[in-house]
């Protein structure tokens, strides 16, 4: 494998890590540089705040997945020490050959021992899993009760009218919430998270009301839509005794959590792909208390975009390794799909960047779609459903992109014509439709044009929030 300094940021923890790293390399920190005779194993000594300084080790038996060992006590994994491993080894520094030392070898005998083992296990006839039927009924006896619960307070609310919100406390939503937590049902807890959270802002900042009061009944209607589905999902899993996983979105939103292996058990697995990273941004949720690190893909093999979330509560930031933008094409091994529509939420366990070949960066703009009356109605179909996100990640194709009375507009090769408009959700942190001028030469006929389509209530027009901007040599990113 070729180390790349993007393989070595996709490594990382967290983008200061790696900075911290490359500081120690640059500083000439290391000594000792030693490599074993096939070149799976690198180490050496890094300078700590010590006396003595710290062993580091790099193992590239599995190049996908380097192992990292140091004596440092950090708890970050891989710790800054062998990032600036890496960093040595990416620089060009001479590394002696030399033997094994002893007690790497014993780990390296050890984790072998450990692959087999697993190895072996996977090639077993695996046995069913067996559900406890008492459990998992009781459970959902505990969901339904607890739909019944907010079902009660959404209907008061939207009998009372949105405007008696004002004269209610936000802990009410708050407490509720909470509670429906107790009750498995994390996507209606979210949501009155999100009333709670339009209150105290129509509550604090009265110049903000009404849009505090539009939000909470986007949410309330949502809601309902969610319970009343929810409800029907639930209790046809009850009578048929059904208790496993499902391939429908309800499954998630009524609390469910998916595991790979449940997604392997659905078909929701597919191998050898192929992505490239069109954008990449984060922001934070204060309903769920949550920065959302959010990566949208697009598959080169059949031209869908996803995306990825990397979600990592507040309480929890520092153990929950931060995710970055990536440069490179991935392929990945197996790639598994969360059920939905539209752009979806995709994960995986490893995969390998590589610099992207001319030919594939030259063919990027024809993966766009084929026209934007085609993606107008993709988006239109999203919107409708009240458990989708009312916008649709979409790539479309350039005729030419210019100035209307004062607006710009993006055209496509078939005349169609869309507003390029910045979301009033995505707040100043993603605004991006200025920088479209500022692209280096322009956009112009075959390339593509990357970003959310939406809905801007404020003069009823289908828009797009541009994200990025793909030609047949660069994927220039408008984000910050």
């Amino acid at each position: 494998m070729e180390l790349t300094e993007q393989f070595i940021l996709l490594q990382a923890p967290n983008p200061a890590a790696a900075d911290n790293g490359r500081k120690l390399s640059k500083s000439g920190k290391f000594s000792s540089l030693r490599r074993s005779e096939d070149g799976t194993l690198f180490w050496g000594e890094c300078a700590g705040s010590g006396k003595t300084p710290y062993r580091v080790s790099i193992d590239w038996t599995e190049p996908q997945a380097p192992v990292c060992r140091c004596s440092c006590p950090s708890r970050q994994f891989p710790c800054k020490h062998a990032l600036g491993l890496m960093f040595e080894q990416l620089s060009g520094k001479p590394f002696e050959v030399a033997d094994i030392p002893q007690d790497i070898a014993d780990k390296r005998a050890k984790q072998a021992a450990r692959a087999a083992k697993k190895e072996a296990g996977a090639q077993a006839p695996k046995k069913p899993r067996k559900t406890n039927t008492a459990a998992a009924a009781k459970r959902l006896n505990r969901q339904l009760e607890g739909l019944d619960m907010a079902e009660r307070m959404v209907e008061e609310l939207l009998n009372g009218g949105v405007g008696s919100l004002g004269g209610s406390s936000a802990k009410t939503y708050e407490e509720l919430a909470k509670e429906l937590g107790n009750h498995y049902l994390t996507g209606p807890q979210t949501a009155f998270s999100r009333i709670a959270l339009a209150v105290r802002t129509a509550q604090r900042t009265p110049e903000q009301q009404e849009g505090s009061y539009a939000e909470a009944l986007r949410v309330l209607i949502a809601l309902r839509s969610t319970i009343k589905k929810g409800r029907a999902f639930l209790q046809q899993k009850l009578e048929a005794g059904q208790f496993s996983a499902e391939d429908t979105i309800l499954f998630e939103a009524m609390g469910g959590v998916w595991k790979l292996e449940d997604l392997a058990a659905i078909g929701a697995c597919r191998e050898h792909v192929r992505l490239v990273q069109l954008s990449f941004d984060v922001s934070y949720d204060e309903a769920r208390r949550e920065y959302v690190e959010r990566g949208f893909w697009l598959d080169l093999d059949t031209g869908h975009v996803d995306q990825t979330w990397n979600l990592r509560p507040v309480k929890a930031l520092k153990y929950i390794k931060g995710e970055d933008s990536c440069f490179s094409l991935l392929e990945i091994p197996a790639l598994y799909t969360y059920p939905g529509e539209g752009c979806r939420r995709i994960r995986w366990e490893n995969g390998m960047p590589r610099p992207l070949t001319r030919e594939e960066q030259s063919g990027l703009p024809a993966l766009a779609q084929p026209d934007l009356a085609t993606a107008v109605k993709l988006a239109k179909n999203q919107m409708k459903n009240t458990l989708l996100p009312k916008f649709l990640p979409v790539l479309l194709p350039v005729g030419q992109v210019g100035e209307v009375d004062g607006a710009f507009v993006l055209e496509d090769p078939a005349g169609g014509r869309i507003l390029l408009r910045d979301r009033p959700e995505d707040g100043a942190d993603h605004a991006s439709t200025a920088r479209v001028a500022s692209v280096p030469g322009g956009l112009r006929k075959g390339d593509a044009l990357f970003g959310l389509m939406f809905y801007d209530k404020a003069d009823r027009s289908l828009c797009l929030h541009p994200y990025s901007a793909v030609t047949r040599s660069h994927i220039i990113r408008l984000q910050y």
